[in-house]
């Protein structure tokens, strides 16, 4: 497993990154769970990824019991801050970034996991309810009172980072990370995130480099889903989060892609993950996995380099059927809070 340096930090994370975003909580069974993390460690992955929010709190707890016994030293744990969690009713101080939520969701997350200080805590939306001084601020305490180490931000638009990067600094803080949804289908990040955060010294943690799964090529055109796979589930999320794929252009075009991964001798989920991986504003590929054969296999991408023509032949294959739009990166960011 090889490690990069997580933005303009001397953190080094591994270039895979366990989440458990779905998983965890709701998909698997916690000993299941707690398997694919001994299968993580096993494969050499330091650096694991939850929220909050994921399973209302019990993603946090899942991944803290499995981790338990390891060398705290030795992991980068990362968590994020932004939507409600916790049993109903919700008052209006359970969403945002507001300095009552900020200072909760840490101390809350801390408890779940039974940990001391995360290493990564990210804002998982933009507020465009509270001052950002105000959020910028409580970031800065978190991580003064040692409870984060560094911070980031997720689904954040360039004009957003731009401000918060300039804020951390006046406030003596490394806002470090940029957590985006990237993939080969799902490119809106290229045009001017990327080049903003390689400006300000952030790297990209992305999320869904499988695009939801699709880019194994298990879902051909024109079928439905295998039974019991994410493109079916309503529980987790998993078949809304892949709506924007499942059509079949793109279903059809992803097919294209087998022959090339097959010449360069990986699965096609390998080459998707290598695929992020190839750009030099990643730090890391975020997978998840409901079983740990998952794991092993999708580690196998580190290390793998994929030439300039094949990246060509990638980007030829799939053509129209890319989303590149950079508009897209202001939708992520919620219009109104939920209560």
């Amino acid at each position: 497993m090889r490690h990069r340096y997580l933005g303009r930090s001397g953190l080094q994370i591994s270039e895979i990154v366990y989440g458990n975003w779905i998983t965890h909580g709701l998909q698997v069974e916690n000993e299941v769970a707690a398997d694919c993390v001994r299968a993580a460690l096993d494969a050499g992955i330091t650096t694991f990824d939850t929220a909050d929010v994921y399973a209302n709190g019990r993603a946090e707890e899942v991944l803290g019991e499995a981790l338990r016994g390891h060398r705290r030293e030795s992991l980068e744990v990362f968590t994020k801050d932004y939507w409600p969690v916790g049993p109903d009713p919700k008052g209006p101080n359970d969403t945002g970034l507001s300095r009552k939520h900020i200072m909760e969701g840490i101390n809350g997350s801390l408890r779940r996991l039974g940990m001391d200080y995360v290493d990564l805590y990210q804002a998982h939306r933009y507020d465009l309810f509270t001052p950002l001084e105000e959020t910028m601020q409580a970031f800065a305490d978190v991580v003064h009172q040692g409870k984060a180490l560094y911070i980031g931000v997720s689904e954040w638009t360039p004009e957003q980072i731009r401000a918060a990067h300039l804020l951390a600094d006046d406030l003596k803080f490394r806002l470090i990370s940029s957590q985006p949804e990237y993939s080969m289908l799902w490119r809106v990040i290229e045009p001017e995130v990327i080049p903003a955060c390689r400006e300000l010294g952030l790297s990209q943690i992305v999320w869904s480099p499988l695009a939801q799964g699709v880019l194994t090529g298990k879902y051909p055109p024109g079928q439905a889903p295998p039974p019991g796979s994410r493109a079916t589930d309503t529980k987790g999320g998993g078949k809304g989060f892949m709506s924007k794929f499942m059509k079949d252009d793109i279903l059809s075009a992803v097919q294209g892609l087998r022959p090339i991964a097959d010449e360069l001798g990986v699965t096609m989920a390998q080459m998707a993950i290598a695929w992020v991986l190839q750009n030099d504003n990643v730090a890391a590929a975020l997978v998840g996995a409901s079983r740990p054969e998952q794991v092993a296999e999708n580690v196998k991408a580190s290390g793998i380099a994929i030439p300039a023509e094949l990246m060509t032949r990638i980007d030829e294959v799939l053509g129209d059927t890319v989303e590149r739009d950079s508009a897209r990166v202001a939708t992520m960011t919620p219009a109104k809070r939920s209560i």
